[in-house]
């Protein structure tokens, strides 16, 4: 086995056209040469991710899932905008090689990148990392540390700042979360109404923050160096990025972050390897952005129960393509549980 983070067989009904694809890819990126060899990178619950192999160079390839799809979610277009102007200011993010609108080409619109080796930590370390309390505490300063530095960019230098707009962010994410999880929702989903009232009526006046915000911040979504695993070389998954309210980003990553005294319902839930000895607490988590980062706010607890609620969103959009038929994906079954559990968790901060 190895630390790096590596691809699979291609699932079930997933597969890409490789002959077609290859002389495609060959005509527009240089250096990439047939035969192509296509694998999968088997985790994530949005858009699907490939390992394309040519000529000893690897390269990865993003489009969206199969099944019904947000109506603003998985632009491709968009998200490769984001990187090309990201290289500019932020070496963490691959590099963008190229942007195809032709979905006669395997379907679907889709972009390539060069490929980011290293660590990508998942629910648990892999068996070859050991997880001292060292390390578990350096990566995950460093994860807040980096988070701080992207929210410092200028992004009107890299050309960004059409990407959103930020007067307005918190309603509109508040509004728009609500109506994207009552278009989601299955005859088993949970109720959501005690929980987007109280965003509604405890949503923060406008604060003035304006950042490039990555909306989708945890730790698999970022590369750590195998050499040296305490160091951060890589920020994946764009897809989400805007112009917003920076401790909304926040909020948003720290719905991730379960702790070891969480009880077992929320442990059950857990993605990321956030409980282990040296781990930050959501509190020190704060801290350490607060201080990274110089903001700071009287109450964070809107922008924690926010993160939840849209986190529980998101579980439920995809657990309706299952409940649907539409994914086969075998690991979105659990998730319409995970949805109730997560309201009930908002709730309860809500109401703390």
């Amino acid at each position: 086995m190895s630390l790096i983070d590596d691809a699979v067989p291609v699932r079930a009904g997933e597969s890409l056209d490789e002959a077609r694809l290859g002389d495609y890819l060959a005509a527009h990126i240089p250096g990439l040469e047939p035969p192509l060899r296509v694998r999968q990178f088997p985790s994530g619950f949005s858009n699907l991710s490939y390992l394309l192999s040519a000529g000893g160079v690897e390269f990865v390839l993003r489009r969206p899932p199969t099944g019904t799809r947000p109506k603003s979610g998985h632009d491709m277009e968009r998200e490769f905008r984001v990187l090309s102007g990201l290289r500019a200011g932020f070496p963490e993010c691959p590099k963008p090689l190229h942007f195809c609108a032709d979905e006669s080409v395997i379907g679907a619109q889709f972009y390539v990148v060069e490929r980011i080796r290293g660590i990508i930590l998942r629910r648990d370390y892999p068996p070859e990392l050991e997880a001292t309390a060292g390390l578990v505490r350096a990566q995950q300063r460093a994860l807040i540390d980096v988070l701080a530095r992207l929210h410092g960019l200028d992004y009107r230098t890299l050309g960004l700042a059409d990407l959103g707009r930020p007067l307005g962010y918190a309603v509109r994410q508040v509004r728009g979360w609500t109506e994207r999880f009552l278009r989601a929702s299955t005859a088993d989903a949970p109720q959501s109404a005690e929980v987007t009232d109280w965003l509604a009526a405890n949503t923060p006046p406008e604060s003035g923050r304006a950042a490039l915000i990555h909306n989708d911040y945890k730790l698999d979504n970022v590369v750590f160096d195998s050499r040296q695993p305490e160091r951060l070389i890589g920020v994946l998954d764009w897809e989400m990025a805007t112009i917003g309210d920076p401790l909304m980003d926040l909020g948003c990553s720290m719905a991730y972050w379960v702790e070891a005294g969480d009880g077992p319902d929320m442990l059950a839930t857990r993605m990321l390897p956030t409980q282990l000895p040296g781990a930050l607490s959501r509190l020190e988590v704060l801290g350490r952005y607060s201080e990274a980062s110089g903001l700071t706010a009287d109450d964070f607890r809107f922008y924690r129960v926010f993160g939840l609620f849209r986190l529980a969103v998101i579980i439920q959009q995809i657990y309706f393509r299952y409940f649907h038929g539409q994914t086969k994906d075998q690991r979105f079954a659990a998730l319409g549980p995970m949805a109730h559990l997560l309201i009930r968790r908002a709730l309860a901060e809500a109401k703390a």
